[in-house]
């Protein structure tokens, strides 16, 4: 195999390990132990670290457990104010986002684990976390069936603050009923959203406004959406164990569209569908579902064309992990319980280290010297740049509170 980068996929579950498979053979590749996560409570966090929602099962107190790559275990266990469940986190892995029982948003500097000032922004449990696809802004979904949306600059630089409305840039009744998903990303434009909810309904948002653009309602309920990279099609994931497929394409200027415009891939889960997630390029859908069951599908025909073994008899989330270099530099080893594939190796303890040459190890010490150094040279530059755009967001906020109040006097 190449150094290429790798697509993995992990499934997480409330009574067992999480799993990671290749995206493309289905092979398992490694067990990541100890969590016992809920629904939406797994997350990416860059390139180096997943994080996962913990919920103890004797005293009920929440945590995240923070894992590399290679090893089963956690490395770190986040202490929170509350039990979290819904996690997001930013593409350069120095910030991930925990939403709480308490309908408040956390934010947790990684890998330090340094608890932000925690955000009070919804009146019931927080149920889902999303980033827009520029990364400036944080969008929360919650059970009371609001939305809010929040300058990421203003969670991590606010220390204090008296009125938290002053840092919401959005806050909207989205739906009847608890949302579920919040998406953004390729097939949108960069300012609009879709949320989906227990209420059957997938909505479009316009974040430069707070207005809703498009409705589509479902004959069932909806927990997760997917977009397709190369084709202006979504799939969403239905509680009727369906995959239901979709046009972003608007055929008319309705604002409400009915299912009959919908296809529903067959065949069906034995259970609700939990997530969906795009792989390869496009070419194929992944679906979990609460019954344990992962099916790759091949999006140009609809078809079921593998089954990923599945080893738990719940799946509570399931995300995508793309840009993982297995390339031996990264120091990938393999021991008892690991799992591999060519060059890349998964879930081992470490003691592989004690078996490897001098040369090797002063060779992965050279790498990590010229990683660390390039990090902080990135991390200057990106300083730099949040300072410039912190600067601009203040204006263009300033500016936008100024056009609202000035369009409440007429």
């Amino acid at each position: 195999m190449s150094s290429s980068p790798h697509e993995i996929v992990l499934t997480s579950s409330p009574d067992g390990p999480i799993i990671a498979y290749d995206s493309s053979s289905g092979a398992a590749l490694a067990q990541f132990t100890g969590s016992r996560s809920p629904c939406r409570g797994l997350a990416i966090v860059g390139k180096s670290y997943i994080a996962a929602s913990h919920i103890s099962p004797t005293t009920a107190s929440g945590s995240v457990h923070l894992y590399n790559w290679w090893s089963s275990t956690a490395f770190h266990n986040l202490p929170v104010p509350e039990p979290v469940a819904p996690l997001t986190a930013t593409s350069d892995g120095l910030y991930l986002f925990a939403g709480g029982l308490s309908g408040s948003v956390h934010g947790i500097s990684i890998p330090s684990g340094d608890v932000l000032k925690p955000l009070p922004a919804h009146s019931k449990p927080v149920s889902c976390l999303a980033i827009s696809d520029d990364e400036s802004l944080l969008i929360s979904g919650s059970d009371d069936g609001t939305i809010v949306v929040v300058p990421i600059f203003q969670l991590v630089g606010a220390s204090e603050y008296d009125n938290v409305e002053e840092l919401i840039l959005h806050r909207f009744a989205a739906h009847s009923d608890s949302v579920t998903a919040i998406v953004s990303g390729m097939g949108l434009c960069n300012s609009q959203i879709i949320s989906c909810s227990l209420d059957c309904t997938c909505k479009f948002w316009s974040l430069l406004r707070g207005t809703l653009l498009r409705t589509i309602v479902f004959p069932c309920t909806i927990s997760w959406v997917a977009l397709n990279p190369t084709e202006p099609e979504f799939y969403v994931a239905g509680s009727d164990g369906s995959v239901h497929k979709g046009s972003l394409k608007v055929g008319s200027r309705q604002l409400v569209t009915q299912g009959s415009e919908l296809i529903a891939w067959t065949p069906k889960h034995g259970g609700a569908v939990v997530s969906v997630v795009m792989v390869n390029g496009g070419r194929n859908l992944i679906s979990a579902s609460e019954d344990g069951s992962v099916w790759v599908w091949e999006v140009d025909t609809g078809q079921v064309i593998m089954a990923l073994g599945n080893e738990m008899g719940s799946i509570s989330d399931l995300v995508a992990a793309t840009g993982i270099n297995c390339s031996k530099a990264n120091g990938f080893g393999m021991s008892n319980g690991a799992y591999g594939s060519g060059n890349c190796h998964f879930g081992s303890s470490g003691k592989e280290l004690m078996n490897m040459p001098i040369k090797k190890i002063l060779e992965m010490e050279d790498v990590l010297k010229v990683a660390a150094n390039d990090r902080n040279r990135a991390i200057d530059m990106l300083e730099s740049a949040i300072a410039m755009y912190e600067r601009l967001l203040e204006l263009i906020l300033k500016e936008a509170k100024r056009g609202t109040r000035n369009n409440k006097q007429w």
